[in-house]
């Protein structure tokens, strides 16, 4: 099966590290004029660098609205949009007691609302062409529990779940996909490698023996998953979330 994006306009946001980068990598590979949106400039000025010409990198936060609506009209209408902005923020698990509003609120800005923001920003570009494909990188924290036990993780990936579902019934008559990608562990940027590292060898080793193929994810495993959702294969998927975890 062969999936090409020659001439398609991709957004990829949290494009700067990790999945965003992949994501964004694979789809310059396969023809498309791809935007590597990260607040992190020079992060995402690095994976344009990786993925090569037809890659664009910006500076975005995805949790700015205006910024996020001004960047949108200004690459025209867009064909795929992947938001892979997201994350923990820096925290790590607390009693719940012991967490701010401050903390809470900055995981759900970086992940539900960022994700809301920029399928609003997107959406009537897409269906003024009756076509389009969203692909939303949430977790597998969104569908159980976080790892590390940080419960605005789990619930702001969990909302993000539910806006692809949402979505995707009120934009699939516009021939627009909305689907949702629930990556497991992966090994993709500082923050996870310092989860990682925090678990301790005895957890690290639970935690692979539970996965079905015995092994940690790659930022590949992830950016194969989406590229199908956003091909024409996949015209039929809507609404839905795709588990990429090796199995659990």
């Amino acid at each position: 099966m062969t999936m090409a994006f020659d001439g398609q306009r991709v957004l990829v946001t949290g494009a700067a590290q990790g999945i965003g980068r992949a994501i964004a990598r694979h789809f310059a590979a396969q023809g498309a004029s791809v935007f590597a949106a990260d607040l992190d400039l020079a992060g995402a000025e690095a994976t344009a660098q990786a993925a090569g010409p037809h890659c664009v990198a910006h500076r975005l936060d995805v949790t700015d609205r205006v910024a996020m609506r001004a960047l949108v009209h200004s690459l025209g209408v867009l064909d795929v949009l992947v938001h892979c902005a997201g994350g923990v923020c820096g925290q790590v698990g607390r009693p719940l007691e012991d967490v701010t509003e401050a903390d809470w609120r900055s995981i759900f800005a970086v992940n539900t609302d960022g994700a809301f923001w920029a399928c609003q920003a997107a959406a009537p570009g897409m269906k003024a062409r009756r076509r389009g494909r969203i692909v939303l990188i949430a977790s597998g924290a969104g569908l159980g529990i976080s790892l590390t036990g940080i419960q605005a993780y789990a619930s702001a990936k969990a909302a993000e779940i539910g806006l692809a579902r949402q979505l995707g019934h009120e934009l699939g008559p516009f021939g627009i996909t909305v689907n949702a990608v629930a990556p497991g562990f992966v090994r993709s940027n500082p923050s996870t490698e310092a989860q990682w590292q925090a678990l301790g060898e005895e957890r690290q080793a639970q935690l692979v023996q539970g996965i079905a193929m015995r092994r940690l994810g790659q930022p590949d495993d992830i950016a194969h998953a989406v590229l199908f959702l956003a091909s024409e294969q996949a015209g039929w998927i809507c609404g839905q979330v795709l588990q990429v975890d090796g199995g659990r």
